[in-house]
């Protein structure tokens, strides 16, 4: 399948090409992702304008904002059930816009974390259309594919984010940071509302009930691979926030003092994770969704292992080389997991696409802003946290993976 064609879609006109569904899919769930990453410079300067001494209290600028993303989750899928993917989508982005705006002409730190939680409330809703749109166009190995150069355009954000925030910092102050954001939402959800058509099956649309919500809940709760996979991913969504809380302080001040040398390191690794999900999208229709994922799994598990017996070694400041490669080669494993895992959780529920979305979106996204916020704030000048994180993490999602899985790994046909 060369071009996204949904049967029994109700679209009017036909959805974009290949390569522009996935552009439009990317840099719709990207606003998560820059409105993260692009922030990360300018930590000091907001620090300072509100006299912010603890390094650990900045990562409450991400924390928050994910906080909302994932409780928020939980009410656009049963909307996008109900009233369609656009108006949907739509809603959500002028929410975030709103955030925006609160952030701009924030005053006080309490108040840009207000805004930042507003934010947060308003990306829930790229994140739940993407994937339901995504499911609603595509199934099995070939959803896999898709998601995995979503993936790839999406990590690719994450690259130039934190050199555009530090470029914009040059330029001007760390509110322009959040003006460019507010641009980009804009952008975006004028190229939806131009180019997309509504996606969501007709067969599936459904009234806005308690009852049918927690029907559909029930059905995603219950699905053995559906709750599986979303615990998984959760585990190693858990991996990305606790590297993107401690990721400043680690590579800009406290452990290595790259100082404005941040943003390439930083945009380096984020472009070996791209690389992966390139890799992920070219092996999945021959390997299969299980192979890929249970064998990256496994991996992460042991580069961790391997990474945190090195910084022992070193008394918890191993050589940047060192770091940077082990650092990379996790990561480049975890690229591996995210879109399988997220694909094996969505691929039993299509007819609930949405609410399955934002099911799974919750859960995963509230285990993994936990799980990785715990490893964040035990920050201590080194990089062991963050290290012996990512090995307790990849040890817990091989025991789901192994429960779901019945203990078959690498078996399965999908």
């Amino acid at each position: 399948m060369n071009d996204p064609r949904p049967t029994g879609a109700s679209a009017v006109r036909p959805l974009p090409g290949f390569v522009e569904f996935v552009c439009l899919m990317a840099i719709t769930i990207g606003l998560v992702a820059l409105s993260i990453d692009n922030l990360l410079p300018a930590f000091g300067p907001i620090a300072a304008d509100f006299g912010i001494e603890d390094g650990n209290r900045m990562q409450m600028l991400i924390y928050v904002f994910m906080l909302a993303f994932g409780l928020m989750q939980i009410v656009y899928g049963p909307l996008a059930d109900s009233y369609g993917r656009r108006p949907t989508l739509i809603a959500g982005l002028g929410l975030y816009a709103v955030g925006t705006i609160m952030a701009i002409f924030a005053d006080s730190y309490d108040q840009l974390l207000v805004a930042r939680f507003v934010q947060g409330l308003g990306a829930a809703a790229p994140r739940v259309l993407t994937m339901a749109i995504t499911r609603d166009c595509f199934e099995g190995r070939e959803m896999a594919r898709v998601m995995s150069f979503v993936m790839m355009v999406f990590i690719i954000l994450p690259v130039f984010a934190p050199a555009s925030g530090s470029l914009i910092l040059a330029l001007a102050n760390w509110h322009m940071i959040f003006v460019s954001t507010l641009v980009l939402a804009i952008a975006v959800a004028c190229w939806y509302m131009l180019r997309m058509p509504e996606t969501l099956h007709p067969e599936y649309r459904h009234k806005l009930s308690a009852r049918r919500i927690a029907k559909d809940i029930k059905t995603t709760v219950t699905n053995r691979q559906a709750f599986g996979y979303a615990t998984a991913m959760g585990m190693m969504f858990a991996i990305l926030m606790a590297y993107i809380g401690s990721a400043q302080q680690i590579f800009e001040t406290e452990v290595y003092g790259l100082g404005v040398w941040f943003p390439l390191v930083f945009g380096m690794i984020a472009a070996c994770m791209s690389f992966s999900s390139f890799v992920n999208a070219r092996l999945v229709r021959k390997l299969g969704m299980h192979k890929i994922s249970h064998f990256a799994l496994f991996a992460l598990t042991l580069s961790s292992l391997i990474n945190i017996l090195i910084a022992f070694a070193f008394d918890g400041h191993p050589p940047l080389s060192v770091f940077g490669i082990g650092l990379t080669a996790t990561l480049f494993c975890f690229s591996l997991t995210m879109p399988n895992f997220n694909s094996l959780a969505m691929d039993p529920l299509g007819a609930i696409a949405g609410t399955a979305s934002s099911m799974i979106g919750v859960y995963s996204t509230l285990i993994g802003v936990i799980a990785g916020g715990i490893i964040g704030q035990l920050f201590n000048g080194t990089v062991v946290p963050l290290l012996a994180g990512y090995f307790v993490l990849g040890v817990i999602s091989i025991l789901i993976v192994g429960i779901t899985e019945r203990g078959r790994f690498m078996e399965a046909t999908r």
